[in-house]
């Protein structure tokens, strides 16, 4: 991690970046100086993802490469019930991809609901932290359930396997959205958006 000096203007930390990142389709919003030791993953008190199946037998067209496509009609209600039996804190190796990094598989699980709007299938997700894979697993291991694959008690059975190949495939990546982060403190909550530069749009 790179430290800048402590006289760099916020808004010109964000204007410099944004600068640099003209071709890419990602910007720099909000900056704040971060307090002594802070760091951009360690110090995070939750993560927040959103994985979004569009559930109709046509394609995407407009979300192309945002949404996971799966044509056959899924149950949601069921979904959502299921993944309710994932929460808590719990030993996720059936949901933990082989790649993964991480000292231990322990993980506590706050949120995971499952909600239909239209064609629209929502999982939102919430944790401290959580291993490599592990919502795109546990998103393919619903789709089980979803389709009626699985019954819902699997999911439980799954869970209390510890073992990969006793869960789902992983979803695409493609559905996955990070939507959020939490630190405290926050190095956002002493300042205004305006002396942070915060712009619309």
């Amino acid at each position: 991690m790179l430290a800048l000096p402590a006289h760099y203007p916020a808004e010109r930390v964000r204007d410099a970046l944004n600068y640099h990142m003209k071709p890419h389709k990602v910007v720099v919003v909000r900056a704040a100086p971060a307090p002594e030791g802070w760091n951009p993953r360690f110090s995070a008190t939750g993560r927040r993802y959103r994985y979004v199946i569009l559930n109709r037998r046509a394609r995407p067209a407009l979300t192309v490469d945002r949404v996971w496509h799966v044509a056959a009609r899924l149950d949601a209600d069921a979904m959502h019930r299921a993944a309710q039996s994932l929460l808590g804190r719990h030993d996720f190796s059936s949901f933990r991809a082989a790649a993964c990094q991480a000292k231990s598989p322990i993980r506590t699980l706050d949120r995971l609901d499952v909600r239909r709007d239209g064609d629209l299938i929502t999982l939102t997700v919430e944790a401290r932290s959580f291993l490599h894979h592990q919502v795109r697993n546990m998103a393919g291991t619903l789709r089980l359930v979803g389709d009626g694959s699985w019954p819902e008690s699997r999911i439980a059975a799954a869970l209390a396997a510890r073992n990969r190949s006793a869960a789902g495939p992983t979803a695409p990546a493609a559905g996955l959205t990070f939507m959020g982060v939490q630190y405290a403190p926050d190095p956002f909550a002493s300042i205004s958006p305006a002396s942070a530069g915060t712009s619309a749009g």
